[in-house]
């Protein structure tokens, strides 16, 4: 018996890195100083921080959106969906992301999904000036199914000190922004799946008229990445922003709580936006109470920024300058209690 018998394609593995490795080297910045392959990734970060430079690192998944990869073939919004998140939640501490590096696990590797998945993480990736500087991919028979995977990225991104956000100024009187979601994003698939696919008996080809296309398109929209409008407002307008929340797991009731000092609390005026379709959709065909809704999605706000009240104009219209969506005010800091309060 060989290895292969026993599971393992050594040749499929070499194949997948020959496939992606043009991808890779086609994120490449003037930091990389090593090529996909090697044991470790070489990166310098020369003049990237400026004075005192702080690195910012974070590491995620996609949770159970990958089911509904499995379900409809498509894989190539899953590494988006990774490299945006990771890349969104080192921003809201003002970083600007260097390099990310994936790893996938499988139980019989598929080149073509592997490079379906690489394909996405090397476009985000370029999109987010960010390299892809490397990764693994295990294949582990016995331990996943045919035709299942996770995946996981880990991202380092730099931000000079004097930069740095993370909430310590937001004050009673500060105003909230929000910027809107693409759709689900990466969370609450769980509660998705089940209200779309057990509750509704759905296949992932069913046309919902609301959501203007399948359902399973839906559930893939890709997560949002606000990079490229948050970023020059950071150390260009240096103030402007005083806290970021990436409304991921745990939606704005869970999420907006970690920047807020001790002793404030969040004032949320629900009437201030409309959520997408697919939220709406999901809590009528599953009868989800409001607050597991706003605990569980992000119910169309994807990132929430805090600014002093007198900067509040000057901020929704730098985020508007980009040409994506419109910021919208959807609450305040008040005085007392935590967390958050819906009115």
């Amino acid at each position: 018996m060989d290895y292969k018998e026993s599971g393992v394609d050594i040749d499929a593995g070499n194949e997948v890195v020959r496939r992606i490795r043009s991808l890779a080297r086609g994120t490449f910045t003037t930091g990389v100083l090593s090529e996909i392959g090697s044991f470790g990734g070489l990166f310098r970060l020369g003049e990237a921080g400026g004075d005192d430079p702080v690195l910012v690192a974070s590491a995620d998944g996609v949770g159970t959106k990958l089911r509904v990869a499995f379900m409809t073939g498509v894989h190539t919004s899953i590494g988006i969906d990774l490299v945006n998140h990771c890349v969104n939640d080192i921003l809201v501490q003002g970083a600007q992301p260097l390099f990310f590096l994936d790893y996938l696990a499988t139980g019989r590797l598929n080149p073509d999904v592997a490079v379906q998945i690489v394909e996405g993480l090397a476009s985000a990736c370029r999109a987010n000036g960010c390299a892809l500087l490397g990764g693994e991919t295990a294949e582990m028979p016995g331990f996943y199914a045919d035709g299942e995977y996770d995946v996981a990225g880990f991202i380092v991104g730099v931000v000079p000190r004097a930069n740095v956000i993370d909430g310590r100024s937001i004050a009673p009187g500060d105003m909230l922004v929000g910027l809107p979601s693409s759709g689900l994003h990466t969370n609450g698939y769980s509660l998705a799946r089940r209200i779309a696919f057990d509750t509704a008996k759905l296949g992932v080809d069913a046309v919902i008229p609301e959501l203007g296309g399948p359902i399973g398109e839906a559930l893939l929209v890709p997560h949002r990445s606000y990079f490229s409008v948050v970023r020059p407002l950071i150390g260009e307008r240096l103030g402007l922003i005083k806290g970021m929340a990436h409304i991921t797991g745990g939606g704005i009731t869970d999420n907006l709580p970690r920047v807020l000092p001790a002793g404030t609390h969040a004032r949320i005026d629900r009437s201030a936006w409309q959520p997408p379709a697919i939220f709406r959709w999901l809590q009528r065909t599953g009868g989800v109470p409001d607050a597991d809704m706003l605990r569980t999605f992000n119910m169309g706000i994807g990132l929430i920024l805090a600014c002093a009240p007198d900067r509040e104009r000057e901020l929704i219209d730098a985020l508007g300058g980009s040409g994506e969506p419109d910021a919208v005010r959807i609450g305040e800091i008040r005085a007392g209690g935590e967390g958050v309060v819906y009115g």
